[in-house]
């Protein structure tokens, strides 16, 4: 690592001859998987990135010139080369490095990202700004072939191409986002790759210049000077040409003679550009080659065997996204109306068997939230019963279409939320803390979360055959204790109805979701100090159960709501809204939640404990909140 460890600033790269930047390449991918198999983190998408970056950094002046990347999947090799080597062990830990893009990291992360397709919109928003300001610098965006499935990119192009100015697009053409890539423009893609006549052609012109004694080389050289304006008639390269974006490439990914070449000879163009750059996904890590899909995001593993360590744990637990892909696969099996929707994340909401099991009534629309809802709401006038399985963070992204094509029509769309609440590692771009705020405004939603796993399964039939309205049902990215489920598993709950888990005394602890596990744990502390609190699984936080709520305050209970959520529109927030409509005559209430602020990265527990969630805190909480005089009349309370 002598090399990668000189390597302080970009700066430094300008000197290095190409074999130094060879080793680099090879250091780099050494280092990211050492450090990954620790940590976890993004591993097969960054180990395809190296030579990019490398090349990029080498030709560009950042952070000057502004190089964006989108998503941040393929940024770990840019954090290396601006000065985050000594730092990069701590890669998505708690106080660490983020594992996507952050501008409070370092000035060279021109712009945050997260989700996919933002950086050339940024990038059209940062050229205008430097003509409208006169500057010279240059502007770049780098963006995985996947994110084109995105509406936005396609937008952003659209303009890209109308201004006429000097910007460039990189495509990064794995051929896959997280998923395999789907869709007309992955096709698309691919035919430029593989386009027989033109790579036929290409390697015949280049054998019969290599026998030209004497002239060859010169007859060559002009002939790659027109070569980019024949390809365009040869290759499907013309859409961009079209949108009045020059074409080139498609350009091997992991030689750095020619990315340095081409990004040298194209960087003072004064037009919009695209640099097609195919690169393997996994590249340089055998395990990950062979499998990128698994290996997009690892979780700790040991770098020599790519196993994962063994827990012996999860033998007596099933993640939630497990029991989703059970309970669709069983809707599917006894429904043949029943269709799943997602948006390039088969295997992160667990649709891989209910796209084995049942291909014709599985749908990956990309990355394209938007379509996929509307899409939903299509297919359930027109007779079907489809699930959307979309992550809670990612669902953002079609607050419109879910309010005016699902909700205003009153569609029976059933969202699946994987993601709900903290996320850990990934950081604020991707925890789960909004939707309960953002779908609960919206008049005809029902809101679920489930507790356990046969919750869960109760849940979804009662999404399929209780309502005629569109359901949430939001859970979280951990797992559950498993159970033997019989038939209860497919019995409905009354829709608005929750359940009193215990009954006690002076304080009511209502719960809504998964953090009901750090609440039951809580409930030997508060034992311990004589409290014995009234505990109830809420299950709806739409329709609530008012009833249930009234009778609390007239048995004179100081109430406590629980949610792993924002607390400003939250579960806790309907609640005390319940209490104001029924003019209610309210005791105190204590809302534990989460605080007005976003959620970095780190270990669940640990976030946990810092926002007052964990087990410990809740029961300090309670406790203090139990032995707190009142003074009359309504007194809220909240979290820090």
């Amino acid at each position: 690592m002598k090399l990668l460890k000189s390597i302080k600033s970009p700066q430094d790269l300008k000197g290095l001859d190409r074999q130094a930047l060879e080793k680099l390449a090879f250091e780099i991918r050494e280092y990211i998987v050492e450090v990954v198999s620790q940590t976890g983190g993004h591993l097969a998408s960054n180990l395809g990135s190296v030579e990019l970056a490398i090349a990029l950094h080498r030709v560009f002046n950042s952070p000057e010139d502004k190089i964006i990347w989108d998503v941040g999947h393929q940024a770990y090799p840019h954090k290396l080369l601006t000065g985050r080597v000594e730092r990069f062990p701590t890669v998505r830990q708690q106080g660490g490095l983020s594992g996507f893009l952050k501008r409070e990291e370092s000035v060279h992360d021109v712009f945050g990202a997260g989700h996919s397709s933002t950086s050339i919109s940024a990038a059209v928003g940062f050229a205008q700004a430097r003509d409208q300001l006169k500057q010279q610098h240059k502007v770049l965006a780098v963006i995985g072939d996947g994110a084109l499935s995105a509406g936005m990119a396609f937008e952003a192009l659209n303009h890209a191409g109308n201004l006429k100015t000097d910007l460039m697009i990189v495509l990064s053409d794995n051929r896959m986002s997280i998923s395999p890539n789907v869709g007309a423009i992955s096709n698309y893609l691919n035919r430029i790759i593989t386009g027989e006549f033109y790579n036929v052609w290409k390697k015949r012109l280049d054998e019969m210049m290599a026998r030209i004694p004497r002239y060859g080389r010169r007859i060559r050289t002009l002939a790659n000077r027109f070569e980019e304006g024949l390809k365009s008639i040869m290759v499907p390269g013309v859409l961009f040409e079209e949108m009045g974006i020059r074409y080139f490439g498609p350009i091997d990914g992991h030689n750095l003679g020619q990315l340095i070449d081409i990004f040298e000879k194209t960087k003072d163009l004064k037009t919009p550009r695209i640099i097609h750059v195919i690169t393997t996904k996994g590249k340089g890590y055998v395990p990950a080659e062979k499998d990128p899909l698994k290996w997009h995001g690892a979780s700790k593993f040991d770098k020599v065997t790519g196993k994962a360590p063994a827990n012996p744990a999860a033998f007596n637990r099933r993640s939630y996204t497990e029991v989703f892909s059970n309970v669709i696969c069983e809707l599917a099996e006894e429904d043949p109306r029943v269709v799943a929707i997602t948006a390039a994340m088969c295997t992160g909401t667990g649709l891989v068997e209910f796209a084995e099991r049942f291909p014709r009534r599985f749908y990956d629309v990309g990355i394209a939230e938007q379509h996929a809802v509307t899409m939903a709401g299509g297919l359930a006038l027109g007779g079907m019963r489809p699930v959307a399985a979309i992550y809670s963070t990612f669902l953002q992204r079609a607050y419109d279409q879910i309010l005016h094509d699902i909700c205003l029509q009153d569609i029976p769309v059933i969202f699946a939320m994987d993601r709900a609440g903290i996320v850990g590692a990934d950081g604020a771009t991707h925890q789960g803390l909004f939707d309960i705020a953002f779908l609960r405004d919206l008049p005809g939603m029902i809101l679920m979360a489930p507790t356990n796993e046969l919750e869960m399964h109760r849940m979804f039939h009662t999404a399929l055959q209780q309502s005629s309205h569109p359901c949430a049902i939001r859970y979280p990215r951990g797992d559950t204790a498993r159970m033997n489920l019989g038939p209860e598993r497919k019995k409905p709950i009354e829709i608005g109805k929750a359940a009193v888990l215990q009954e006690g005394h002076d304080v009511a602890i209502v719960v809504y979701g998964t953090i009901l596990a750090e609440v039951q744990q809580a409930l030997p502390l508060l034992a311990e100090e004589g409290i014995v609190p009234t505990v109830v699984n809420a299950r709806f936080a739409k329709p609530i159960d008012r009833e249930l709520l009234l009778s609390l305050v007239e048995r004179g209970y100081r109430l406590v709501t629980v949610e792993e959520h924002v607390l400003a529109g939250g579960f806790g927030s309907r609640v005390l809204e319940v209490l104001e409509e029924e003019r209610a005559p309210v005791e105190p209430v204590l809302r534990l939640g989460v605080p007005d602020r976003f959620i970095e990265h780190g270990e669940r527990n640990r976030i946990l404990d810092d926002v007052g969630l964990s087990p410990e805190k809740i029961a300090a909480r309670v406790a203090a909140f139990y032995r707190q005089p009142h003074p009359g009349g309504a007194y809220f309370s909240h979290s820090k």
